[in-house]
């Protein structure tokens, strides 16, 4: 599967659990859209995901990516530590000059 690099640093960091690179993939004022919330900016990014690294233990695998111009779809494995393990999630990314932009995870 032929990945964007941001994607792919993307899911080299959360299957290492590192949330400052995990959010160094998005842009100053990226928004992402995870769990029925909003984080808005780096820092927020980082701080969830490193709360959600703890609770977790999220890996990725990734099953299917489409792109349409800036906006793209990769539908991933998750498996980790939470209640019904593994489950398939689709990231919804905005990616401009290599970061991510927005990220809305769904079902």
């Amino acid at each position: 599967m032929n990945l964007p690099k941001v994607i792919t640093d993307l899911i080299k960091a959360q299957d290492n659990f590192d949330s400052v690179a995990y959010a160094n993939c998005f842009g100053e004022k990226a928004i992402m859209f995870d769990e029925g919330k909003t984080h808005n900016g780096r820092v927020e990014i980082q701080n969830f995901i490193e709360e959600s690294n703890i609770k977790y233990k999220s890996v990725m695998k990734p099953l299917e990516y489409t792109e349409n111009g800036k906006s793209s779809v990769l539908t991933s494995e998750i498996s980790g530590t939470f209640e019904g393990s593994p489950i398939v999630l689709k990231f919804h990314f905005d990616i401009v000059d290599q970061q991510i932009q927005y990220l809305k995870v769904t079902e």
